[in-house]
C-alpha cells in the first residue's frame, strides 16, 4: 500500500474539513480540519515505521519552515484573520448585491481574464541554473489595459495576488482612470541574488510574457521587491521585440521617461485622502494626532507630508521597532535616522515600545501603511482612533470591520485611500503616450484633482445606497466596471 493511500485511510475518522482536504467537500471549521491533519500524518509516520511525537506543536517543529508558514497562513483563516481573497470577494459579492447585478455578470466580473504562469530557468553567477516560476494575473480589461506591480518575494501566495489583481480592477474605476487590474511576480529572494542575477531573471521573465503586456494591454509597475531598475530592464527587453516602448510600464527611472513625483505618489495621496475625510468632519489635519503603522516608502512621504500641514505625527513603526513621542515626533529628525540607520529603531527622540502595539495608541487618526490583515476581530475592540485611513492593501478584515463599525470608527478603504500610486502611474503612461513630459507641480495638483473627485464620487454613492464609505468606494467601482462591462457586449 503506498503511503498515501487513501483508500486505506480510516474514512470513518475524517470529518467534513478533512474530506474537503483531500479534494472533497467544503470545510465546515479549521479546527476540525485541525485534527484531522494530525490524524493523517499520525497514518503516515506509522507508514514509514516511524514514532510519530506526543503532541501536534512538537511535530511541526520537525517540519521546514517554508511549510509551517504555510500551515500557519491556513490556521488563520477563521482564528482572527480572513484570506486576502475571501475578503475581497465578500466586499465585491456585497456590492454586487447593493447595486442589483445579474448573477451572471456578477460571475463574470469575478473570474480573471487571465492567468499566466511560466518557468524562468537562468544561470547564477556560480554557473549552476536556477529555475523560479513567474505569473501574472489580469483581471479585467473592459475599462481599458491592465494594471498591477510586480513583486519579487519567496513566499507569493498566488491567493493573495488575485485578490490584489481584483482590487486593482476596483481602485482604478473608483479614481476614474481608463485601466482595469492586474497582479504578478516571481517567487525568489531578491536579497539571495546578485544585480547581475535579478536582471537576467527579469528578461527572462519579460521574453516569457511579453506577447501578454503591453501599452494598450497590459502595464506593469513596481511592487515590493521590485523598483525603477526592474522596470528598466523590463522596457528594455520588451522594446526588443516591439521597437521602443516607454508606456509599456510605470514606475520607471526619470531617464526612460518616469514621472516626477511619482516617488511620494502614494503618500501623497494618502495625505489628500486623510485631507478630504478630515474636511467632511468639520476638521482639518493641523492639530490632529495620527499614528502611522509601516515607516517605507508610502508610510514615511504620508508622515512627511502630514507633518508639513501640521498633523502631529505621535507614533510610527516598521520592521526594526517603534518609537512614539506624546507631543508630537520631529519628522525630518526622524527621516534622517531612518535614512541612516534603516530604520526608526534608536532614535532619540521618543520612546521605543513594541511594535505590535502600534495599532493600538491613542490618537485621532491611525494610518496603517505597512501589511494585509493587520486589523482583525482580535484586536479591532481595543482601537483608539476615530479615524482610520488604509494606506496598505487590505489591512482590515471584514470582521474588524463591522466591530469598528458599531464603535462609531470611520475607516477610508484601501481602494480609494492608496490609489494616488495608480494615478501618477497614469499620468506616466499618458505623458510617455504623448510624449510630452509634465513638470512636478503639474503632477501633484492634478493628483489633488483626481483624489478630491474621488472622494466625492465615494460620499455621492454612499448617500445612494445608504451604506459605509467601503461598501460605497466598492459599489462606485464595481458599477462603473459593470457598465463598461455591459455596454462593450459581454453576452455576444
Amino acid at each position: 500500500m503506498a503511503l498515501l493511500d487513501l483508500e486505506h485511510f480510516p474514512e470513518k475518522k475524517m470529518t467534513q474539513v478533512g474530506k474537503e482536504h483531500l479534494g472533497k467537500p467544503k470545510p465546515t471549521t479549521c479546527l476540525s480540519w485541525d485534527r484531522d491533519f494530525h490524524s493523517l500524518v499520525s497514518h503516515c509516520f506509522v507508514k514509514l515505521g516511524l514514532a510519530f511525537p506526543s503532541t501536534f506543536l512538537n511535530w511541526t517543529r520537525c517540519l521546514a519552515t517554508h511549510f509551517i508558514q504555510k500551515l500557519v497562513k491556513v490556521l488563520l483563516v477563521g482564528k482572527g484573520k480572513m484570506n486576502a481573497l475571501a475578503a475581497t470577494n465578500r466586499n465585491f459579492k456585497l456590492a454586487s448585491r447593493l447595486l442589483g447585478l445579474d448573477s451572471k455578470l456578477e460571475k463574470s466580473l469575478l473570474i480573471p481574464f487571465r492567468e499566466i504562469k511560466v518557468e524562468c530557468t537562468i544561470p547564477k553567477d556560480d554557473g549552476t541554473l536556477q529555475s523560479y516560476i513567474g505569473f501574472r494575473v489580469q483581471h479585467d480589461n473592459a475599462r481599458g489595459p491592465m494594471k498591477g506591480g510586480i513583486r519579487y518575494h519567496p513566499e507569493v501566495d498566488p491567493d493573495e495576488v488575485n485578490a490584489l489583481a481584483q482590487l486593482m480592477t476596483w481602485k482604478t474605476a473608483v479614481a476614474n482612470i481608463p485601466y482595469g487590474g492586474a497582479k504578478g511576480g516571481i517567487g525568489c529572494n531578491p536579497s539571495e541574488l546578485s544585480i547581475s542575477e535579478l536582471e537576467r531573471l527579469t528578461r527572462v521573465f519579460t521574453q516569457k510574457i511579453h506577447d501578454l503586456i503591453g501599452t494598450h494591454m497590459d502595464v506593469p509597475a513596481p511592487d515590493m521587491g521590485t523598483g525603477p531598475q526592474t522596470m528598466a530592464w523590463i522596457l528594455d527587453e520588451y522594446s526588443k521585440f516591439h521597437g521602443y516602448s516607454p508606456a509599456v510600464v510605470t514606475g520607471k527611472p526619470i531617464d526612460l521617461g518616469g514621472s516626477l513625483g511619482r516617488d511620494a505618489a502614494t503618500g501623497r495621496g494618502v495625505m489628500f485622502a486623510a485631507e478630504a475625510l478630515l474636511n467632511e468632519y468639520g476638521k482639518s489635519i493641523s492639530g490632529q494626532r495620527f499614528v502611522i503603522q509601516g515607516f517605507g516608502n508610502v508610510g514615511s512621504w504620508a508622515a512627511q507630508l502630514i507633518d508639513e500641514k501640521g498633523g502631529k505625527i505621535v507614533a510610527v513603526s516598521d520592521i526594526t521597532g517603534a518609537i512614539k513621542n506624546s507631543k508630537g515626533l520631529d519628522i525630518p529628525s526622524l527621516l534622517k535616522h531612518t535614512k541612516e540607520h534603516k530604520g526608526v529603531k534608536g532614535f532619540h527622540g521618543g520612546d521605543s515600545f513594541d511594535s505590535n502595539s502600534i495599532l493600538l495608541e491613542d490618537c485621532d487618526v491611525l494610518i496603517p501603511a505597512a501589511l494585509g490583515g493587520v486589523i482583525n476581530r482580535e484586536n479591532a475592540n481595543e482601537i483608539k482612533a476615530k479615524f482610520i485611513v488604509e494606506a496598505a492593501n487590505h489591512p482590515t478584515d471584514p470582521d474588524a470591520d463591522e466591530i469598528l463599525k458599531k464603535k462609531g470608527v470611520v475607516i477610508l478603504p484601501d481602494i480609494y485611500a492608496n490609489s494616488g500610486g495608480v494615478t501618477v502611474s497614469y499620468f506616466e503612461w499618458v505623458q510617455n503616450i504623448q510624449g510630452f513630459m509634465w513638470d512636478e507641480e503639474k503632477v501633484n495638483n492634478e493628483l489633488k484633482n483626481y483624489m478630491n473627485r474621488g472622494f466625492k464620487d465615494v460620499k455621492d454613492m454612499c448617500k445612494t445606497h445608504e451604506c459605509d464609505l467601503r461598501m460605497g468606494a466598492f459599489s462606485l467601482g464595481v458599477n462603473r466596471v459593470a457598465r463598461a462591462t455591459v455596454l462593450r457586449g459581454w453576452e455576444a
